[in-house]
């Protein structure tokens, strides 16, 4: 088909020619096509297929040792060092033994070195999603008949202990007891949430997670760290209380610890008051001497270390009763599948694991990429990180994502490119091989406190709240709502709550959209809002109307609405009204056979109605799209207004706008009719206006 390159030329003005669309093809030959392409098979296709699905494989080809190597190592060394101590602190967290956080931080650190394609983005346990498999093991607990509050605060004397022996945490594995039974929930838990991420990497819904926006993610984790907090305060203070479950989990724990303030542990509460001031004020200084840092302080490890010496040698356990980490054993142990039928038990929980995860994991990578001007693939995220879940879950680990705080750190250290995680790896093997049963003694209050100190972030995200506020009440909203859900009720319901009201506030910002009615600034071609701006000049005649969003089902009668109200006119009603006062004064008319009316007849009622425009001109420009219900309310509005004698005009709709009311018949058959109602800007269509209606008032003058 010949088409011309140039638009063609009438008279002094360009006329644009609209090419052909191509013609389409029915569904099955598309399918096939498809098919034969995504089945075709070769040398150069399974290769990129590899290198998609395994972009280490990519990279790696391109590594330049002498630029990314001393970085790499650098940075792989510091988060590895971060890693142990917190490992072993989030174990609290999950209600797990600390050397399944060990295994978890080992192999997803491995797993999403080869799948992953952010260079910088840190993944592993995550506070968030271990307070959320915290609850569900806890509640699982309960339900097989054990007591979630039992802590072993001994080195494991009661009947279930695990010690340095890999053969015998094995046997204790087959003969389940709380800790093992625990660690089964986990791992099931795990690789439903994998499966879930998996799934939606197949399927390309990496979109998903995008509706979980950042006040919502904010106000999640704000509230979550608060239940996390509140869940630290027993190993703090050395109270032994019941790990409260369900709605009103917070509350409940905090009227508990009240309650049984009085039984802390003296050593407990000492312990916890100087590793907060330590730990306070060392990141404090961090902080404040971050630039001058090459490396940030190893505090929580440093802690760790000397509390674990001071607890030794002053035996806390055996004299003031401190509750203590115990014997944490060495080595691997054998895989094993998750019990099926816990996995249909936990499938519901991890669907929020899964989203919360996904959301957060997409979110960080795509941040250190814009940040470092390199891209990402937010489907092959979700697909590194559902394996991070899935294959461990064998291995007896649980839930990772990306984490912000050493994701910061990996970059402030020099990262260049994930290299670095099979550092962190090393040295996480290193302490599950050889270093573990040194903590042994390491108090658990030391740990809540490191918990506790990493929530500081998060914590001061309510600082934020007043600039939110004042930038979009709506977004301030979504943040209170999700933070005061997941306190008062739980993280799962505050998650849902705050999904729900952003969608409702998104759903409102387009239902009741901004509509005003614009006027011209000065001699100029540009209109604008004339109660927003002094001086404007409202045109003669012209009425123009600008509504800032689509129109559909849900805001088809606000539009009309606010046309009615900024105009002064109900067309619907008025054109209605003279229909049937026609209709009245016609059948009048016949049954009086010619005679005189008085006041109150026909003639009377058939006064013609006064308008003060004569055109009203639609600013289609913020018009998104039109809906089925949308193109009638357009029909609809046009008809009143001929009734009332008054010509409805469109400028500055978009393609896919105008090929709409093409389509819906709303435009005509021919060309001519189109370019009487549709123009490509506002001033084009006032002058349009204007000049018809001086021609029509001067044919009917001539009549």
């Amino acid at each position: 088909m010949a088409e011309s390159r140039e638009p063609q030329k009438q008279g002094e003005a360009l006329v644009l020619v609209r090419r052909q669309p191509p013609v389409p093809q029915g569904l099955l030959e598309t399918l096939k096509i498809r098919l034969t392409q995504s089945c075709a098979c070769s040398v150069p296709r399974a290769r990129a297929l590899v290198q998609d699905l395994v972009p280490a494989s990519r990279w790696l080809r391109q590594y330049r040792p002498r630029e990314h190597l001393a970085g790499d190592i650098m940075s792989g060394l510091v988060i590895g060092i971060i890693l142990v101590p917190q490992a072993i602190a989030y174990s609290l967290l999950a209600g797990l033994q600390p050397i399944y956080s060990l295994y978890t931080s080992f192999f997803a650190n491995l797993i999403y070195f080869l799948m992953g394609t952010s260079h910088h983005v840190s993944v592993g346990i995550f506070s968030l999603l271990c307070l959320m498999v915290g609850q569900v093991v806890d509640r699982e607990l309960q339900l097989a008949g054990f007591d979630p509050s039992q802590d072993d605060a001994g080195p494991r004397d009661n009947g279930s202990a695990f010690n340095s022996s890999p053969v015998v945490l094995e046997f204790q594995l087959q003969n389940c007891g709380r800790d093992c039974h625990a660690i089964r929930i986990a791992t099931a838990l795990t690789l439903v949430t994998g499966i879930y991420q998996v799934l939606m990497s197949v399927l390309r819904l990496g979109f998903v997670s995008t509706y979980l926006s950042q006040p919502l993610l904010d106000g999640f984790a704000m509230g979550a760290s608060v239940t996390i907090l509140t869940s630290q305060l027993r190993h703090m203070l050395g109270v032994r209380i019941p790990r409260h479950q369900g709605p009103g989990m917070v509350v409940s724990t905090w009227l508990s610890l009240l309650r049984n303030v009085g039984q802390a542990n003296l050593c407990d509460v000492l312990t916890s008051i100087v590793c907060l001031v330590v730990l306070l004020a060392a990141k404090e200084l961090s902080d404040r001497c971050r630039h001058r840092l090459r490396v940030p302080l190893p505090t929580e490890l440093l802690v760790i270390v000397v509390a674990t010496l001071v607890s030794h040698f002053g035996q806390f356990h055996a004299h003031f009763g401190s509750s203590v980490a115990g014997n944490i054993p060495t080595g691997f142990v054998a895989p094993q599948v998750p019990d099926p039928r816990l996995m249909w038990r936990v499938a519901l929980d991890a669907v929020s694991l899964a989203l919360v995860g996904s959301a957060f994991s997409i979110s960080l990578a795509e941040m250190f990429a814009r940040s470092h001007g390199y891209s990402v693939r937010a489907n092959q995220e979700l697909l590194a990180v559902g394996c991070c879940n899935v294959l461990p879950a064998f291995f007896h680990s649980y839930a990772t994502s990306a984490t912000l705080a050493k994701s910061l750190v990996k970059t402030a250290t020099g990262c260049r490119t994930q290299l670095s995680s099979v550092v962190s790896a090393v040295v996480v093997l290193l302490v599950l091989l050889v270093l573990a049963p040194l903590f042994r003694d390491l108090q658990r209050s030391v740990l809540a406190c490191i918990i506790v100190v990493s929530l500081r972030g998060a914590l001061r995200k309510v600082k934020d709240l007043p600039g939110l506020w004042r930038l979009s009440p709506a977004d301030a909203l979504v943040w209170v709502a999700t933070a005061a859900t997941c306190i008062v009720v739980s993280t799962e319901a505050g998650l849902l709550a705050g999904l729900l009201l952003s969608l409702l506030s998104l759903v409102g910002r387009t239902q009741r959209p901004r509509a005003t009615l614009l006027a011209r600034i000065g001699d100029s071609a540009f209109y604008e809002d004339a109660t927003e701006f002094v001086g404007l000049l409202p045109p003669p005649g012209v009425q123009v109307f600008r509504f800032a969003g689509p129109l559909y089902y849900a805001n088809k009668d606000f539009f009309l609405q606010s046309l009615y109200r900024l105009t002064g006119l109900d067309a619907g009603r008025l054109a209605t009204k003279k229909k049937q006062s026609l209709q009245v004064g016609v059948s009048e008319r016949g049954s009086t056979d010619g005679k005189n009316l008085g006041p109150t007849s026909s003639e009377a009622r058939l006064m013609p109605l006064e308008v003060s425009f004569h055109t009203v001109v639609l600013d289609c420009a913020p018009l998104l799209f039109l809906d089925v219900a949308g193109m009638a309310t357009l029909q609809d509005l046009r008809r009143d207004y001929r009734t009332l004698g008054v010509a409805l005009l469109l400028a500055c709709c978009s393609p896919s706008v105008r090929d709409t009311l093409r389509r819906g018949g709303f435009l005509g058959e021919d060309q001519a009719t189109e370019d009487e109602q549709l123009f490509p800007s506002v001033h084009s269509a006032v002058e349009a206006a204007r000049a018809g209606h001086r021609e029509q008032r001067v044919a009917d003058s001539t009549l």
